[in-house]
C-alpha cells in the first residue's frame, strides 16, 4: 500500500490495468500523513486497543517489554513531521499526564500521553523519527498506571470521540485489536519502502537503474498476469515531498507515467507487456534515467 503522494481524489487510471480504489483521507481536511511508528527505526512494539476501559476505538497502548516497568524511559519518536501544539502536564484536567501533541496539517494531529519526560517544546516543528519523550506513566492524582505510550490520531473534520481515527503506519491500517508491528521510522535516513512491496504480490524485480544518488529505478514483471511494473524509490530527501516520475512504455503503445511531489517514492506504473519490450525509467529532482526498448517477453 502506498502512503506518499499528495492527492485526494478516490480513484486512479492507469493504462492497461483499470481503476484502482485508493485509500480515502477519512473526510479530513487534507490526505493522512505518512505516519511510522511513533519508536525508532527497527525495534518491535505491541499495540493494544481493548487493554483499558477509558479507551476510545481506535486509541492504542503500546508496550515491548515482558515486565511492567521494562519500557519505562525508551524513546518515543513523531510519527510524521509538524507543529508541536501541546507540550505539557494535564494535571488534574485527564488521565494524559505528560501530554505531546502534533499538528502534521491538512486537519491531522497525533497525541503521545503519559510520557515520562518531554523532549519538544510548544511550537517546536519536529521532523519524522525525532524524540519527543520516553515512556512514562504520568497520570492524574491517584491514577496509577503501568507505563506505556498511549496514542492516538485525530482529525479536524468531527468532534471528540468520532474524531479519532484508525492508525496505519508504514502504509498499512493497524490491525486491531492487537498487533505487533517492527518500526520502520526511520529518521529519513532510509526509504522504508520497497519495490516489490509497491509493486505488489506476484512481481519481481528484472532490472534497476540509479538517477544519480537520490533515487533508484526499478523493473518488475508478474509471470502471472504478463504485466510489467515501474517504480522509483527515493534514496534522498525522504519523508519530504520532492519531485520524481516513474514511467512505462510498451512497445506500440502510449506511455505511463506518475510524477509528482511524492516523500517516497513514485509509481506503481504497471501495464500487460505479454511478448512485447518495454522502455522504462523515472526522475528524481533534474536527473533521470531513460532505458531503451529492452526486456521483449
Amino acid at each position: 500500500m502506498r502512503v506518499r503522494r499528495l492527492i485526494s481524489l478516490g480513484v486512479a487510471l492507469i493504462a492497461g490495468v483499470g481503476f484502482i480504489v485508493l485509500a480515502p483521507s477519512a473526510g479530513a481536511a487534507g490526505p493522512r500523513p505518512a505516519f511510522q511508528l511513533p519508536f525508532p527505526c527497527n525495534q518491535s512494539w505491541t499495540g493494544n486497543s481493548s487493554n483499558s476501559s477509558a479507551h476510545r476505538s481506535w486509541e492504542l497502548d503500546f508496550n515491548r517489554g515482558g515486565t511492567p516497568d521494562a519500557d519505562l524511559g525508551d524513546t518515543v519518536v513523531a510519527a510524521a513531521a509538524g507543529k508541536v501544539v501541546i507540550s505539557a502536564h494535564q494535571g488534574s484536567a485527564n488521565g494524559y499526564g505528560n501530554l505531546v501533541k502534533i499538528d502534521h496539517g491538512g486537519g491531522w494531529s497525533t497525541y503521545y500521553a503519559h510520557l515520562r519526560v518531554r523532549s519538544v517544546a510548544l511550537n517546536a516543528q519536529v521532523t519524522r523519527g525525532q524524540k519527543i519523550g520516553e515512556v512514562g506513566n504520568t497520570s492524574k492524582p491517584g491514577n496509577n498506571i503501568s507505563p506505556h505510550l498511549h496514542y492516538e490520531v485525530r482529525t479536524t473534520d468531527a468532534s471528540y470521540p468520532a474524531n479519532i481515527q484508525k492508525a496505519v503506519f508504514n502504509g498499512a491500517t493497524f490491525g486491531y485489536p492487537n498487533q505487533t508491528l517492527t518500526s520502520r521510522n526511520c529518521g529519513g535516513g532510509e526509504n522504508p519502502h520497497d519495490a516489490t512491496e509497491v509493486c505488489g504480490s506476484g512481481f519481481n524485480q528484472v532490472d534497476e537503474a540509479a538517477i544519480g544518488s537520490a533515487a533508484t529505478v526499478h523493473l518488475l514483471w508478474n509471470n502471472g498476469t504478463s504485466q510489467n511494473c515501474v517504480v522509483t524509490i527515493k534514496k534522498t530527501s525522504i519523508g519530504a515531498a520532492s519531485a520524481v516520475s516513474a514511467y512505462l512504455e510498451v512497445q506500440g503503445a502510449d506511455r505511463v507515467t506518475d510524477s509528482g511531489n511524492f516523500e517516497y517514492y513514485a509509481g506503481p506504473v504497471r501495464a500487460a507487456a505479454p511478448a512485447k519490450c518495454v522502455k522504462w525509467g523515472g526522475s528524481a529532482g533534474s536527473a533521470r534515467y531513460d532505458s531503451p526498448f529492452e526486456h521483449c517477453g
